[in-house]
């Protein structure tokens, strides 16, 4: 009798499902293939934006003009702005909130949270040229920024807890 060859699947067949009753967590991570290297950011900056500099100061506006839009959001809305100290359970700090937005019987954004997280950014470095020029050297490197997590209600699904977004 020859052995014959098992696999994953065969074990599994009709012992596992996939059963969903609440979504707890939602993450949005985005990767965009052109903006992988150090060439890229400046063809981000300079061709895509359409600076005729590829200044770090760029980033900058960039991400204040969507912490802008976001405090205007929370602010039109009345939605609560929460910022977690470093060692805060952040679903326990929200749960006040996600119950009251429930009791609302509304989905709805329940509160933004803020926190400081280190995360792998574009970062830039000043430097000299041979020709005494200067200019922007764009490198990948861990650094501390604001993460906003959106805690929503959904009046089908209940509560979606940390959705992280940075700028």
């Amino acid at each position: 009798m020859g052995a014959s060859t098992v696999t994953v699947n065969d074990i599994l067949q009709g012992q596992v499902r996939l059963d969903i009753e609440c979504l707890d967590r939602i993450y949005l991570n985005v990767y965009v293939p052109k903006l992988q290297t150090s060439a890229q950011v400046v063809a981000f900056l300079s061709d895509h934006l359409g600076f005729p500099f590829p200044s770090p100061a760029l980033f900058n506006q960039m991400g204040q003009r969507f912490r802008r839009a976001l405090i205007s959001f929370a602010d039109a809305n009345n939605i609560p702005w929460i910022k977690f100290g470093k060692e805060d359970d952040k679903l326990a700090v929200m749960g006040p909130h996600l119950a009251r937005q429930a009791a609302t019987g509304v989905s709805g954004v329940a509160a933004i949270g803020v926190a400081q997280e280190f995360q792998r950014v574009w970062t830039a470095y000043e430097r000299t040229n041979p020709s005494g020029t200067t200019s922007w050297w764009f490198t990948k490197a861990d650094r501390r920024v604001t993460c906003y997590y959106f805690y929503l209600w959904d009046d089908d699904f209940g509560p979606y807890a940390e959705c992280p977004v940075m700028p």
